[in-house]
C-alpha cells in the first residue's frame, strides 16, 4: 500500500491541514436564499459528512470554499492556517470532467501535467493507484472506453493525486456498484489520512463508514443538526452494531427535518 500524502510541513500537507470555519456566511442565488448567517466549522484532520435532500445547498458549500463561487457571497470563510483556499484544496465534483482525448494514467496526473510537474515517481505512484482501484487493463486507454463506474473511480484518483490537505468530494461513490463503493472507500480512507475532508453524500451508511463526524442538512436557507459521531475509527465496516444502530438514527433525522 502506498503512503497517505506527503507528511512535511508544506502547504500541500495534511500534516498541517487546517480546519475550515464559516462565520456569518449569507449567500443567495437569484431568487433563492441558501445560507443565512450561516456559522459552521470543518474540523482540521478529520472527515466531516454532509447529508440531506436535493438542492438544500450541499453542492454549493462546497463550491463556496473551494474558492469557485463567490458572486452573492458575503461573511467570511478562512482555513486557520492562513494560506490560500486555491493552494490548498482539492475538489471532486458530481460530474467526472475527464478529458477525452487524454488515457486514463494521463487523466489521474492531470494536476501535475498542468503545472508542469510530472515524473517518473508521480506515475508510477498513478498506476499503483489505477491497479488498486480495479482499472489495471484500463491504464492506457481513453474515457470513450470506460463505464461510468470507471470514469468516476478515475475522477476520484485524480483528486487523491493532488495531494491537498483539505479534499472536497461531491458524491464520489454514487455511480459505483456496491462492492466496488466499499473497496473505494476503504482505498480513499487510508489515502486522505490526516487531511482535512468534506464530503457530500447521499448515503447513510457511507457517512457513516468515513464520517467523523456527520451532519444532516436541510432547509432553504440551509440549517444544520448536531452532528453525530460515529464511534471508531473509519473505515468502519458495514456490519458493525453500533454503525446500523447509528444508520436507524441518521434516517430518522433525514425524515423529521425533511422539507417540502
Amino acid at each position: 500500500m502506498h503512503n497517505d500524502f506527503k507528511t512535511d510541513d508544506q502547504p500541500g500537507s495534511p500534516s498541517t491541514a487546517p480546519s475550515i470555519t464559516l462565520e456569518q456566511v449569507t449567500f443567495a442565488y437569484p431568487g433563492a436564499l441558501i445560507f443565512k448567517s450561516l456559522n459552521f466549522t470543518v474540523t482540521s484532520g478529520k472527515w466531516t459528512c454532509l447529508i440531506g435532500p436535493s438542492g438544500c445547498g450541499k453542492s454549493t458549500l462546497l463550491r463556496l470554499i473551494s474558492g469557485t463561487l463567490h458572486d452573492g457571497l458575503s461573511g467570511v470563510i478562512r482555513f486557520d492556517d492562513g494560506y490560500d483556499r486555491q493552494e490548498r484544496t482539492a475538489w471532486m465534483a458530481q460530474k467526472d470532467l475527464l478529458l477525452p482525448w487524454l488515457n486514463v494514467v494521463d487523466n489521474v496526473c492531470l494536476g501535475a501535467r498542468l503545472r508542469h510537474e510530472m515524473s517518473d515517481q508521480k506515475k508510477k505512484r498513478a498506476i499503483s493507484l489505477i491497479e488498486d482501484a480495479g482499472l489495471g487493463d484500463y491504464a492506457h486507454a481513453l474515457p470513450s472506453a470506460l463505464s461510468g463506474g470507471m470514469r468516476q473511480r478515475v475522477a476520484l484518483l485524480r483528486t487523491l493525486m493532488e495531494e491537498r490537505s483539505i479534499i472536497l468530494m461531491d458524491e464520489p461513490f454514487s455511480a459505483l456498484d456496491a462492492l466496488t463503493r466499499l473497496k473505494l472507500q476503504d482505498l480513499a480512507a487510508k489515502l486522505v489520512g490526516g487531511a482535512t475532508v468534506l464530503m457530500v453524500t447521499h448515503d447513510p451508511l457511507e457517512a457513516l463508514r468515513l464520517g467523523h463526524s456527520v451532519y444532516v442538512m436541510t432547509g432553504r436557507p440551509a440549517r444544520f443538526s448536531d452532528p453525530l459521531i460515529p464511534p471508531g475509527t473509519p473505515p468502519r465496516k458495514p456490519g458493525e452494531p453500533a454503525v446500523i444502530s447509528m444508520q436507524a438514527e441518521l434516517i430518522e433525522r433525514l425524515e423529521s427535518r425533511e422539507v417540502p
